[in-house]
């Protein structure tokens, strides 16, 4: 721009000559023909700098974290250990446009829930969902001589397989040798982006997986005194539903929004979304148990974090898949897993706020 400081000058001698007479018509139209040739370069020169571009939001690749092109975050979250049992490192979930984005996406494959109808049989129910009578026995712990009753709840697999909970010690390589599966399978059809990346008290669907014969597949369930476990939302702390899939029971004081407490204290190691559950949070405990929460409208912590009992972890909703759905079906839908969930032998109705 410094160029161009002769012209405010030549302006004003303009002004003066034109004033005073000492110039000819055609100089003094030669001079501000030139005059109009600088001030269009001086135009060019403005409207042709280069413009910033605007700092816009992207996705990395994985859809994970919101971030800047111009001012980009990283995180490191360390890995936290328990008992000698590694929690999953994961960053905070973020709300954006609605969404929740976080590193645990839901697998291919769905779990659903089935509510028995008078007249059903449980070989009918096989053939409807398309899979075999032993997988729905198989997933429900029933027999061929059980009975089901109307209202009763089933779990339905996505296909011939077995759903199967993940314990302390077990690898992909010893449950493929198990359940004579190739690890590629499982790994495929449960979205397993690193073999060595499954957790204690994870669900996988294992397609085509053998029953082992002999026995089935136990889990050492660890004691707990009586007051391990609060009861997780406020008083009255309303009992909806006794025990269904998967060692759970449903609360409700019959409105949405409530806060959601730690059962007891523990380290974060999942929180997520999935069609079935909806909003989630997974707290493993000190003993190795682990508790989730489920159908939150959200949830306000983050893996790795530390909680406290009766600390708030999120709040009652009816994300994810709940009877009835919308505002009427809102509860928090509690199981606990690898120990008895003390819950369950009170019956239906029971309030266990004061």
């Amino acid at each position: 721009m410094d160029k161009f400081w002769l012209i405010p000058k030549f302006l004003n001698n303009l002004k003066l000559i034109i004033k005073n007479r000492r110039v000819s018509v055609p100089i003094l139209g030669t001079g501000i023909f030139c005059l109009l040739i600088v001030t269009s370069i001086v135009l060019i020169k403005i409207l042709t700098l280069p413009s910033l571009p605007p700092e816009k939001k992207i996705l990395d690749s994985d859809q994970q974290y919101l971030e800047s092109v111009f001012n980009p975050t990283f995180f490191n979250p360390a890995l936290s250990l328990l008992g000698g049992v590694s929690v999953q490192s994961q960053a905070p979930p973020f709300n954006i446009s609605g969404k929740v984005f976080t590193s645990f996406s839901e697998p291919s494959w769905e779990i659903r829930e089935y509510v028995v109808k008078p007249g059903d049989t449980l070989s009918g129910i096989a053939s409807r969902f398309n899979i075999s009578l032993q997988t729905i026995l198989y997933a429900n712990k029933l027999t061929k001589r059980s009975r089901i009753k109307p209202g009763q709840k089933l779990v339905i697999p996505p296909g011939d397989g077995i759903l199967h909970i993940v314990r302390k010690g077990e690898t992909l390589t010893g449950l493929g040798a198990i359940y004579k599966i190739k690890v590629e399978d499982i790994v495929k059809a449960n979205d397993i982006s690193d073999i060595g990346k499954i957790y204690i008290g994870d669900v996988l669907f294992l397609p085509g997986a053998e029953i082992p014969k002999g026995s089935l597949i136990t889990y050492k369930r660890v004691p707990l005194a009586k007051s391990f476990f609060i009861c997780p939302i406020p008083a009255p702390c309303r009992m909806t539903q006794g025990l269904h899939w998967y060692n759970a029971v449903d609360f409700s004081n019959g409105k949405c929004g409530e806060p959601v407490f730690a059962a007891a204290g523990g380290i974060v190691q999942k929180v997520g979304y999935t069609k079935l559950g909806g909003n989630y949070v997974r707290i493993i405990h000190s003993n190795g148990v682990i508790t989730y929460y489920g159908h939150l409208s959200r949830s306000i912590v983050s893996p790795g974090q530390k909680i406290y009992q009766g600390q708030v972890i999120g709040y009652v909703g009816h994300t994810g898949y709940t009877i009835p759905s919308g505002p009427r079906g809102c509860h928090l839908h509690f199981d606990v897993r690898f120990a008895e969930n003390p819950f369950a032998k009170y019956p239906v109705g029971t309030c266990f706020g004061k």
